[in-house]
């Protein structure tokens, strides 16, 4: 039966196989003058989710569980942020947004207001992974756009105002405001009328 032993750390017992003590570094030391972070009234933060140093929440914020917000993010009033979903920072989330379950927001990504986000949407910051040096960038995603479940998207990919990405649509060219993303690779399509309306969140 292999030994632990037990910890206190930021109030909530750690436990590890004492044979890797000498490997394991547990919890994070903050930059000095790094701030705790600022979270607005009424929020409802479900078991399990951590939120770094340095960010910013409005009002009313509901998570799932296991979320994860990581430092110098930005988040507005009345933003839901679904179980398992994981923001890497250096990111800004507008006012009444929907981000579903199992979302991957990278690091440098701009998500207006207005915008709902389905379950398992992978978004990502680097054209050339760990091939060539690359400025990360992050999608843009603007006000009232929808983002369908299962979809991907590569670097740097702006989704216009009002636009729709279909379930499952692979995203490698940036869609224009209120069009239609749709298939893998994504093909460019006119967004029906009886779809050209706001998202109602």
């Amino acid at each position: 039966m292999p030994s632990f032993k037990s910890l206190i750390f930021k109030d909530e017992p750690v436990k590890f196989r004492s044979n890797f003590e000498d490997n394991v570094i547990i919890g994070y030391d903050y930059k000095r003058f790094s701030k705790p972070p600022h979270i607005g009234k009424n929020p409802h933060i479900r078991a399990n989710s951590i939120i770094y140093n340095d960010v910013t929440i409005g009002n009313n914020l509901i998570t799932g569980h296991n979320v994860l917000i990581r430092e110098n993010t930005s988040i507005g009033d009345d933003v839901l942020i679904g179980t398992n979903s994981i923001i890497e920072g250096n990111t800004i989330i507008g006012n009444n947004c929907s981000i579903q379950s199992n979302v991957y927001i990278p690091k440098n990504t701009i998500i207006e207001d207005n915008v709902f986000i389905g379950p398992c949407a992978v978004f990502t910051n680097d054209r050339y992974p760990i091939r060539i040096n690359y400025r990360l960038k992050g999608p843009v995603l603007r006000k009232g756009s929808s983002i369908g479940a299962n979809s991907t998207f590569l670097s740097d990919i702006e989704v216009g105002e009002g636009a729709i990405v279909a379930a499952g649509a692979v995203v490698t060219r940036p869609v224009p405001p209120w069009f239609l993303a749709i298939g893998a690779p994504a093909k460019i399509k006119a967004l029906p009328k009886k779809l050209q309306v706001a998202n109602n969140i």
